[in-house]
């Protein structure tokens, strides 16, 4: 497998850890005319979101974290 299929398969797994979302399959030559850097890209915005898709969740159970009195 070479780089590039390797990016394109790490795309399609990030868009299927996306909660309540159905399984994602991508024609890789759909995006094999991107090159490695557009690709690399895509997975770094897939990662912001899914990190900003998971702050309310952090904040949520911060909220039951145990006081000090």
């Amino acid at each position: 497998m070479t780089r590039k299929q390797n990016l394109i398969t790490d795309i399609q797994n990030l868009l299927n850890t996306h909660e309540n979302i159905n399984p994602t399959s991508i024609d890789a030559n759909l995006l094999d005319f991107m090159d490695e850097e557009t690709l690399i890209n895509i997975i770094d915005s897939l990662l912001k979101q899914k990190e900003l898709s998971t702050e309310p969740d952090k904040t949520w159970l911060n909220t039951f974290k145990l006081q000090e009195y």
